[in-house]
């Protein structure tokens, strides 16, 4: 059972150098896990610094955002969200409402996965998030540039989880029987400037917790994430150059037993210039079983029912599409 401090409510988002935890000394990536770990139980968010990405890939991200945003209507729904069978392409304003009771999101986005055949055998099992992407005729580089951003955002999130296993005082290796059929989802998105909050609580991307498991999130040098923390307090998650902001989704405290946190944000771009940002998705296995780790259970107890990857991800993608 881990021994650990008292969280503490967070006043800011702390930034969590990496360099060290590509070391072949595991004390070092232990000493980056343990940071983590207190990050995930404050606030649930951090920074992540010497990551490995590439700038020039990061800026050739925000520049193919910047092209495709500004495409006439008529080629962005080309790749239209709502002929997709596996929630790829585009999503026009207003297409998904991320809290409940409030008016859809004031963004627009654009998505893709793993591009999967019909032959794959979760497309043939009809799977949620399992199938081919859609991309618009008008602009091709958009999917060699996603596309390869996609992948080395798989292997940065493989790295993250591992360093969430040591956090948890795991092996390294503890999550990795559901690396190899994970589910990624990365989306362009473009928030236009609003005034303030709008009629019916319509913001940019409404207060909200992620699903799954961790998301690396790219933005712009607008910035705008704001991040609850435990007094109640919206904390802002600023742009820093060259850095992700990361936090963990819902399935995380299914892990951890509540220790760590999947905390509630929102987006309100009130700058009056237009803000992108990238969110990754990274999660497990769509059949990985979901349940408390061993180290966070007291002597004797048993951790409760699972879930799967997939069937957590079904419901929430259920409840959140507007035309769902």
């Amino acid at each position: 059972m881990i021994t650990y401090t008292p969280p503490k409510a967070a006043d800011s988002i702390p930034v969590i150098d990496l360099a060290d935890s590509f070391s072949p000394n595991l004390a070092k990536r232990k000493a980056v896990a343990w940071k983590i770990h207190k990050a995930a139980r404050d606030i649930g968010f951090f920074y992540v610094a010497n990551h490995g990405v590439d700038q020039a890939q990061l800026d050739a991200l925000l520049e193919v955002a910047d092209a495709f945003f500004a495409l006439p209507m008529a080629d962005k729904l080309e790749a239209d969200i709502h002929n997709s069978t596996a929630y790829r392409g585009y999503e026009p304003i207003a297409v998904q409402t991320l809290d409940a009771g409030s008016r859809p999101d004031n963004k627009e986005g654009f998505q893709i996965g793993r591009d999967l055949p019909a032959e794959h055998p979760k497309v043939q099992r009809g799977l949620v998030n399992h199938g081919p992407n859609l991309w618009p005729s008008a602009m091709p580089e958009l999917r060699a540039t996603l596309e390869a951003y996609r992948d080395r955002m798989a292997v940065l999130g493989q790295h993250l989880v591992r360093l969430v296993a040591l956090s948890l005082e795991l092996d390294e290796d503890y999550f990795d029987e559901g690396f190899q059929d994970h589910v990624i989802t990365t989306r362009l998105l473009h928030y236009p400037p609003q005034d303030g909050v709008g009629e019916g609580n319509e913001l940019g991307a409404g207060a909200h917790t992620d699903w799954g498991l961790i998301t690396m999130l790219y933005q712009d040098e607008v910035g705008g994430p704001e991040v609850l923390n435990a007094d109640g307090e919206w904390v802002r998650a600023p742009h820093i150059p060259g850095t992700f902001v990361v936090n963990l989704g819902d399935l995380v405290p299914k892990l951890t037993n509540g220790l760590y946190l999947s905390n509630t944000h929102r987006v309100l771009n009130t700058t009056g210039v237009r803000r992108y940002s990238v969110p990754t998705v990274f999660d497990l296995d769509y059949d990985y079983v979901v349940t408390a780790v061993p180290t966070v259970l007291d002597e004797n107890e048993q951790p409760g029912p699972g879930i799967t990857t997939g069937d957590h991800l079904a419901e929430m993608l259920r409840r959140t599409y507007a035309t769902s």
